[in-house]
């Protein structure tokens, strides 16, 4: 994810020469509104979103977020084209919606950065009663 993130901001190896620009044309013609904001959130999720994941901060959220994305570009874009990669197809989306959703089931793993700082998982709703912070 951090890697397609970067290519929108126009680095990396899959750098798109016109970055979130052109990216935001791209949503536009499939007609997602709020275009440019949508091209954004997507670049941002993707790139920090990914770094969080891979650091291990705020997991669980953040693969919500990556899950929802991926979903969502399967249905715009890629269901259309069949199932393989190769032809443009939702195989690898659809992947990495599930591998995000295992994410969000899982959580972050002992050696995540969230356990290390905090002592324990981030979950903002719990009422203290049974949950992780005593583990």
């Amino acid at each position: 994810m951090t890697v397609h993130g970067l290519g929108k901001l126009g680095l990396g190896p899959l750098a798109s020469p016109d970055g979130v620009a052109g990216f935001a044309e791209t949503l536009a013609a499939l007609g997602v509104p709020l275009a440019a904001i949508a091209a954004w959130a997507v670049t941002l999720l993707e790139f920090v979103g990914g770094l969080f994941v891979l650091a291990g901060l705020f997991v669980r959220y953040v693969s919500l977020l990556m899950a929802a994305n991926m979903t969502v570009a399967t249905l715009l874009v890629h269901l259309p084209n069949g199932f393989a990669v190769s032809d443009g197809g939702f195989e690898f989306t659809v992947l990495l919606a599930l591998a995000s959703l295992s994410l969000v089931l899982s959580g972050p793993g002992t050696l995540s950065l969230e356990r290390a700082v905090l002592g324990h998982e981030y979950r903002p709703l719990s009422s203290g009663a049974g949950d992780e912070r005593t583990a």
